[in-house]
């Protein structure tokens, strides 16, 4: 599914240039949850951005589903992250002046699938994440984590091959991380491939396997008992 060849990253800083990511090598399976941990500046974001087309690496390879990832223009590179990637974000990213319903449909209205097509695939992924009762509020009269929910029903809306979540439950308290990392789980269980970003512990151990980062290299790359929720 993911195949990352001496990746390296560097960021102009004035004069200088501030080497973030040296030489990583990843492999990651289709079905697997990864989770990617590391302190701040260890490059864990960074790595998260370049395998979501979000940002360019500077060398090395990355092969995502057998496709080259490089030198993508915008257009291109919106494609490429509409036809593979469903997104998670730790402050949910939805858009305040559309409803509920509508933020899940937005990924196949950029595929170009007729409004009641979407809107009846948005209508199932919103029950399948137990908020179809809410479709026609606005992300305003939800709570953290029903908006976490409905992020994860428009991430899954458009049948990514690949979730790529960053700190999913950094905005959640301990109860709501909960049920959002058993959705999560379940969503893996069907097959789903999910890379997650967390600085959290328990959260990590949630997870199937937890790749560390330190200084722009992977410093450790476990397999781990998940822990169930």
């Amino acid at each position: 599914m993911i195949s990352i060849k001496g990746l390296n990253k560097s960021y102009k800083m004035g004069k200088n240039s501030l080497h973030v990511l040296k030489g990583i090598d990843l492999e990651v399976e289709e079905g697997e949850f990864v989770a990617i941990m590391g302190s701040s500046g260890s490059g864990k974001s960074t790595l998260l951005n370049i395998i979501g087309m979000l940002d360019e690496h500077d060398s090395g390879t990355y092969d995502l589903d057998n496709f080259r990832i490089e030198k993508l223009n915008e257009t291109k590179a919106a494609n490429y992250r509409n036809k593979f990637l469903g997104f998670i974000f730790q402050s949910y990213n939805l858009i305040n002046f559309k409803n509920v319903l509508e933020n899940v449909a937005l990924p196949l209205y950029y595929q170009k699938v007729k409004r009641s097509e979407r809107n009846e695939i948005a209508l199932g992924y919103l029950d399948r994440v137990g908020l179809s009762p809410w479709a026609n509020h606005m992300p305003n009269e939800l709570s953290g984590g029903q908006k976490q929910r409905v992020a994860i029903a428009r991430a899954l809306a458009a049948k990514p091959k690949l979730l790529l979540a960053d700190e999913p439950t950094g905005a959640l308290d301990t109860t709501t991380s909960h049920e959002v990392m058993r959705l999560i789980q379940e969503i893996n269980d069907e097959g789903k491939t999910i890379l997650m970003v967390t600085h959290e512990d328990d959260i990590a151990n949630m997870c199937k396997r937890i790749v560390r980062l330190k200084d722009g290299v992977i410093i450790s790359d476990t397999k781990v008992n998940q822990v169930r929720v």
